[in-house]
């Protein structure tokens, strides 16, 4: 199991989830971290281009296809792959971070905009966090919704 420090951003949908996290990584960033995201996609995704290389071998039926330059890589599972089995394929990193893994063990920061009537994704005993723009949130660690440090600082700590 990984040993770096690992929080999960939750929300319903159109609730800020993405912006919420990359205010973050920015603020992170600009503390001298380094920062990974892992991403939860409920929909199919593909990051590969039909009729390049990489689609080519993919729809071949290789299992796993790696795109590599001098800059950056990507590894793609051509099969499901549990959450805990990417995070150990993470390092060299201080934090990372997900989004929209709200099943798990791992530290759940919640996020709550009363314009949307929603409440919150979990239930409030399970957050570790909570960013909103409600007070009905007494007793648990709460931050604004612009309060990017204030929760930065928190989960430094």
């Amino acid at each position: 199991m990984t040993k770096i420090p690992i929080y999960s951003v939750v929300a319903f949908s159109g609730t800020g989830k993405t912006t919420l996290i990359e205010k973050l990584i920015l603020e992170l960033k600009g503390r001298g971290l380094r920062v990974a995201v892992v991403k939860h996609d409920a929909h199919e995704f593909d990051i590969d281009h039909e009729g390049k290389d990489s689609w080519r071998f993919t729809r071949a039926g290789a299992d796993v296809t790696v795109v590599a330059s001098g800059s950056k890589a990507a590894i793609m599972e051509n099969r499901p792959v549990p959450l805990e089995d990417l995070l150990e394929k993470i390092s060299d990193v201080d934090i990372i971070i997900t989004e929209g893994y709200k099943q798990g063990n791992r530290p759940k920061i919640a996020i709550h905009r009363s314009a949307t009537g929603k409440p919150l994704p979990i239930p409030a005993e399970e957050c570790f966090a909570i960013v909103t723009d409600s007070p009905a949130y007494a007793g648990l660690p709460c931050f604004g919704l612009e309060d990017i440090s204030g929760l930065a600082d928190f989960l430094l700590k």
